[in-house]
């Protein structure tokens, strides 16, 4: 099954855990970025970032190539806003036909609000995840149970 992460992130956390799997399952990805950033101050990031979540916006975001038909299953990789899927990752749905994909998904969070983003998710995609994955801050705090939760993620998809 040909596989692809396609991934948002603000800080890193969710690129080190798409790049950590996609090394595991030896599989591409494509980092998804908007065209105006997001801020990245403590308070900016949560009361921007949560405002664009809640609205449900999806932003124009910088070109990239994406052919739906080289892939079986999309891995979606994000952090998690005030319990929302990101406005890119919503934006690239929007934006492309997913039909007949299978479909994992990875939060990366400091709170909570995961399970929520994978309900989200699903009912965005119109189809169930196969699996999902929620780690607290994996670039952030490195560690032996985190590299446990993706190999056994990665296990689960093989």
């Amino acid at each position: 099954m040909k596989t692809i992460i396609v991934y948002y992130s603000l800080e890193g956390n969710t690129e080190f855990a798409a790049r950590s799997i996609a090394q595991k399952l030896g599989c591409e990805t494509l980092r998804l970025e908007p065209q105006k950033d997001y801020p990245t101050g403590k308070v900016t990031k949560f009361l921007w970032g949560g405002k664009s979540a809640v609205m449900a916006e999806t932003p124009a975001l910088k070109p990239y190539t994406f052919d739906s038909g080289s892939y079986d299953r999309i891995i979606f990789a994000s952090p998690v806003w005030a319990s929302n899927i990101t406005p890119p990752i919503r934006t690239f749905i929007k934006e492309n036909d997913l039909t007949g994909k299978r479909f994992a998904a990875v939060c990366c969070q400091a709170g909570n609000g995961a399970e929520k983003v994978f309900e989200k998710l699903s009912a965005l995609l119109g189809a169930p995840l196969d699996e999902t994955l929620v780690l607290i801050d994996p670039k952030a705090h490195q560690n032996a149970e985190n590299e446990e939760k993706i190999a056994q993620f990665c296990d689960r998809l093989r």
